[in-house]
């Protein structure tokens, strides 16, 4: 199979992307790509002409998601709190699709305690996989990004990067934390044509919501994110289209950060 997949050929597995040659020739990394918002970014970047290491650690549902998207996509299982591991999965990105520059740091977990009844140990672990993985990862990756650059770093956050939530502490700090994290990658790459950029989701329909519906009622287009809405902005930020585009957040969040939704 070409790097382009044809219109007549597309698997039904990659709806409701379009094709396109947005990126062509690109070879990205996407932790937490099994399911969720990762799932939906490997399926976009596919469709536009990409070729993708899916890693997770839910290694049932990351092969067969390789399998279903064909020649462009390959999975491996990576615990992002696991220097030794980020070290392999970057090799075997190279082995198998002859470069890396685009490093997708999505893998993230959540738990919702307040301050006054939280675990230490979660807070820990929360921290580990939503902060540390992505440093990790830009640690990682960062001599092939810029051997095989231009190259783009995005980093998953969330509005809870943007502000603060009840009984979300943890979260909250760790994608705070990376939104810092990005402006100084940014900032130490950008001579070397390698940008970092932070993705800010509002509530979406992922697994990571479940259970949560009712949050829609504080955004102001009283409906929750679609994952192929939030995977269209990462296509451009994986794209040379961003170019000029470095250090900065992208928010895709129904207007939940613009202030009081209307009742």
């Amino acid at each position: 199979m070409s790097t382009t997949l044809e219109k007549k050929s597309q698997p039904a597995s990659l709806a409701p992307f379009e094709n396109g040659h947005r990126l062509k020739g690109k070879v990205a990394l996407i932790t937490g790509g099994s399911r969720g918002l990762g799932e939906s970014f490997a399926k976009a970047m596919i469709a536009q002409g990409a070729s993708v290491m899916i890693t997770d650690v839910r290694d049932d549902a990351g092969n067969q998601l390789a399998k279903s998207l064909g020649s462009q996509a390959a999975y491996r299982r990576l615990d992002v709190t696991h220097r030794d591991d980020w070290k392999s999965a970057v090799q075997e990105t190279i082995r198998a699709f002859g470069k890396l520059n685009v490093l997708v740091n999505n893998a993230g977990i959540v738990n919702f305690e307040a301050i006054d009844h939280n675990d230490p140990e979660h807070w820990d672990h929360t921290l580990a996989v939503d902060l540390t993985g992505a440093y990790n990862g830009i640690c990682a990756s960062v001599e092939a990004l810029k051997k095989y650059a231009p190259s783009s770093i995005i980093n998953v956050s969330s509005t809870a990067g943007l502000r603060g939530y009840r009984s979300l502490s943890a979260y909250s700090a760790a994608k705070f934390g990376l939104r810092g994290l990005t402006k100084s990658v940014a900032l130490d790459l950008a001579a070397m044509k390698v940008r970092c950029n932070s993705v800010h989701p509002g509530p979406t329909d992922t697994p990571m919501l479940a259970g949560h519906e009712d949050a829609k009622k504080q955004v102001a287009m009283k409906r929750v994110g679609q994952p192929h809405e939030i995977a269209n902005l990462v296509v451009f930020l994986a794209s040379d289209e961003s170019s000029f585009s470095t250090g900065s957040e992208f928010v895709a969040d129904g207007g939940e950060v613009a202030g009081l939704a209307p009742s």
